[in-house]
């Protein structure tokens, strides 16, 4: 067995209490061993990470993104989402090459690498390069084919239904485990019935979890409702889509009866606070889905409706937003967007991470508590929640490995990255311009 410690700072333990204590790592089974003072002391690792002056935390799980879309990031700003997607997203993505998803998959993973961020939940389309992106650069993931039928014919439909199954069975338990997959259907009203019923079944054959886009703006619901007489939760609902494994995006607009049927269902709810705020789509009910015992995450969404990857500006917004939406300044507490962005996001997408215990993956971050804007450290869950920033990240952990160390990641070549980045964003945008 080889080993590594992290050692000589303070640990966010499961209950959010901040205690004194090293934490010792089995590297080949990329799970954490121990979780006790002074264990630098008297073991003889084969690598320590400094943790002194520092906070150890899980790292975060970003829930929901569609991570190559960093290629789009500041092309298309200031519209709703409709028109957004329909006149400027759809149409770069519709020319994307499978080199261009994994120029920007790696982009948005050595973002995800520095701020802290281990697991993440993926979205989008040519999901061999995704995975090989992930496996390569060491993080945890779930990923899915985004399943669209809307406005193609059958034969399209069905190759695209059979794409999203096809991938999920390739590439789950991939990369030593590290890369897991769901089915995607896009949302209920950009998938055909017919489609939505075939996935569900697929989903059961091949026991993976279901992912998609719900409520996220009341346009969306209103054509549901117009289209089936069903609001979009009880349409899901009707075509199996909710379940335990099942977790969903945004669910902006939803009424009492919907949220029930979501607790009912045991279907978690990833929030995207900044998304949802710049696309105008609308505040969650974030605090009335914890109240009703809903499962909550928190995800990013694309960079191009962000415009970043740092689930720490994430956190801040959830919070905020969060009282703002309850007319409550007590709704959302630093505690509970704490607790959304590690271990929620990691129950929803079925990781056994975003907690620091025994048995649990060695998925971690190391922050630098020394920074202006963290001073003084009155109460530590508190900065998560309202001061910490990506850039505070000193070292990232993902299963047992060392992803970066003293800010340097160790897994990416950081220029070549930006450099195929930058060079196939201009490519795609030339294409269709």
């Amino acid at each position: 067995m080889t080993t590594l410690l992290i050692a000589g700072g303070r640990v966010l333990r499961p209950d959010l209490t901040v205690e004194r204590a090293d934490v010792l790592v089995d590297r080949e089974a990329g799970e954490i061993l121990a979780v006790e003072p002074n264990l630098a002391a008297d073991r003889d690792t084969e690598e320590t990470l400094s943790a002194e002056g520092g906070l150890v935390v899980p790292g975060l799980v970003n829930a929901h993104g569609h991570g190559a879309m960093t290629l789009l990031r500041g092309y298309a700003d200031d519209k709703p989402l409709d028109a957004w997607l329909q006149e400027d997203i759809w149409p770069v993505e519709g020319v994307l090459t499978p080199e261009d998803v994994r120029a920007g998959t790696d982009l948005a993973l050595l973002e995800l690498i520095r701020s802290g961020t281990t697991g993440f939940a993926d979205m989008y389309f040519h999901v061999g390069e995704v995975a090989e992106a992930v496996d390569a650069a060491g993080l945890r993931g779930r990923l899915g084919h985004g399943v669209v039928t809307i406005g193609k014919d059958e034969e399209a439909a069905q190759a695209d239904v059979d794409e999203g199954i096809e991938m999920a069975r390739e590439y789950d338990e991939t990369a030593d485990g590290r890369v897991t997959t769901a089915l995607m259907p896009h949302a209920p009203h950009t998938v055909g019935s017919e489609y939505l019923d075939q996935l569900a079944t697929a989903a059961d054959d091949l026991g993976v979890p279901i992912h998609f886009h719900l409520n996220e703006t009341q346009e969306y619901v209103d054509a549901i409702d117009a289209e089936t007489g069903q609001r979009p939760v009880d349409y899901a609902d009707d075509h199996g889509l909710l379940r335990e494994d099942t977790w969903v995006a945004h669910g902006v607009h939803l009424t009492a009866e919907e949220i029930g049927t979501l607790a009912e269902t045991d279907t978690s709810v990833v929030h995207c606070p900044a998304s949802n705020m710049k696309l105008a789509s609308g505040m969650a009910p974030v605090q009335t889905l914890l109240d009703a015992g809903v499962g909550v995450g928190l995800g990013t969404d694309g960079a191009a409706s962000n415009n970043d990857l740092d689930a720490f500006d994430e956190v801040r917004d959830a919070a905020m937003l969060g009282k703002l939406a309850a007319d409550d300044a007590a709704a959302v507490p630093a505690e509970a967007v704490v607790e959304m962005a590690t271990a929620g996001s990691a129950d929803a997408l079925g990781f056994d991470s975003g907690r620091i215990d025994v048995g649990a993956n060695a998925d971690l971050a190391v922050l630098d508590l020394d920074a202006a804007h963290l001073t003084p450290a009155h109460d530590l869950v508190s900065h998560l929640a309202y001061a910490v920033r990506g850039s505070d990240v000193r070292h990232t952990v993902c299963d047992g490995d060392v992803l970066m160390r003293d800010r340097e990641v160790l897994t990416l070549d950081a220029e070549a990255v930006r450099r195929r980045a930058r060079e196939a964003a201009s490519a795609a945008v030339d294409r269709v311009e």
